[in-house]
């Protein structure tokens, strides 16, 4: 079966502590957000990293300028993963025969893969599979494609690369409920995880290397307007629903228990999450929906606190935590999960064999 062969993570230099960041939104909006500002300070998250320095959103900038932003870091960021992983993993980067690409918070044609190609000694027949709209679903979406494809050739290995700078989305003349709690939530950040054909022989590593079972993609219809961009002249709006952590609490365990139905287990049997954490409610909601009491999902909540939402590269940091975790780990099961626009969900059942 396909494995998970390495992880690495990076996140922009400018740190926000949440504090601050309330005390923004305060100068930037005034007393008429009073009654949204505990938002900051229920979402659970000390500090977050962002692609410009705090004062930088104290001005409006056109889209053209935020998005010249947006694919000057990214490709910054990306570097850096990808470096990461190949010394980690004790290759050169052309050993990668495919790259996915995954990213919603900037536009980039040629996208941001197709840049990266001219620092980094890629393979010159390397296939790029560019992915864009998936969200804060789109990280675990990739696994679950990049598995795919390695199972088709069981000879090669897919590099899956997550970019998202979200703080690049904030709309300074926007005092929206959903824009207020994007600016408490959202943060930037990157990751590449490298996807092995059962054929390619492991490297040694401090992580462990799970292989992925199965994967489960699943849209719910009539949901276009639970979570997605608006873009408009100005650049992208949040549009966040109300309902997310009702919808949490009433189709995923079903839809965790379909999948894990057809490999005959059960809820109980999973002993590792690796579950994206949209927020300290949609967590919440996880919980109720799971039965989970004994910190299945600590690594979760530590990755939502110390970095925030990071839309799909999120799960990413929270894996890497896992994979340190179970380095000794056999026989066990482990489940990532995601949500994003659709609205969908994204789910991949790993094996420690």
């Amino acid at each position: 079966m396909p494995y998970i062969a390495g992880v690495s993570t990076s996140v922009p230099p400018h740190v926000l502590r949440q504090e601050r960041a309330k005390g923004f939104a305060e100068q930037l909006f005034g007393p008429r957000i009073q009654h949204l500002l505990p938002v900051f300070d229920h979402a659970l998250i000390d500090e977050r990293h962002f692609a410009t320095e705090p004062e930088w959103f104290l001005t409006s900038h056109t889209f053209t300028e935020t998005n010249d932003r947006y694919i000057e870091t990214s490709l910054v960021l990306a570097e850096d993963v990808v470096r990461k992983l190949v010394l980690q993993c004790g290759l050169s980067t052309e050993a990668f025969d495919a790259i996915f690409f995954v990213s919603t918070t900037g536009l980039s044609t040629p996208s941001i893969d197709a840049r990266l190609f001219n620092r980094l000694n890629f393979h010159s027949h390397i296939k790029r599979i560019p992915i864009w709209g998936l969200g804060c679903a789109g990280g675990v979406g990739a696994i679950a494609r990049a598995s795919e494809y390695v199972r088709a050739f069981p000879t090669h290995r897919a590099l899956v690369l997550s970019i998202e700078l979200c703080s690049l989305a904030f709309q300074l003349g926007d005092r929206s409920k959903s824009n207020i709690i994007a600016s408490a939530l959202f943060a930037d950040g990157a990751a590449a995880a490298l996807i092995a054909g059962d054929e390619v022989e492991p490297q040694k590593s401090n992580f462990s290397k799970p292989t992925i079972v199965t994967t489960l993609s699943t849209t719910y219809p009539d949901t276009l307007d639970v979570m997605g961009w608006r873009i408009s002249s100005e650049g992208f709006h949040i549009v966040l629903s109300r309902d997310i952590p009702s919808i949490v609490t009433s189709l995923v365990r079903a839809n965790i228990e379909e999948l894990l139905s057809t490999n005959g287990l059960t809820v109980p049997d999973i002993r590792h999450y690796v579950a994206h954490p949209g927020g300290a409610k949609v967590m919440d909601a996880y919980r109720e929906a799971l039965l989970l009491t004994n910190g299945e999902l600590r690594h979760s909540y530590d990755v939502l606190r110390h970095f925030g939402n990071m839309s799909s590269a999120t799960v990413f940091f929270i894996l890497e935590q896992v994979l340190m975790e179970t380095v000794e780990t056999t026989g066990e099961y482990g489940l990532m999960s995601a949500l994003g626009p659709g609205f969908s969900s994204e789910l991949v059942l790993l094996h420690w064999e």
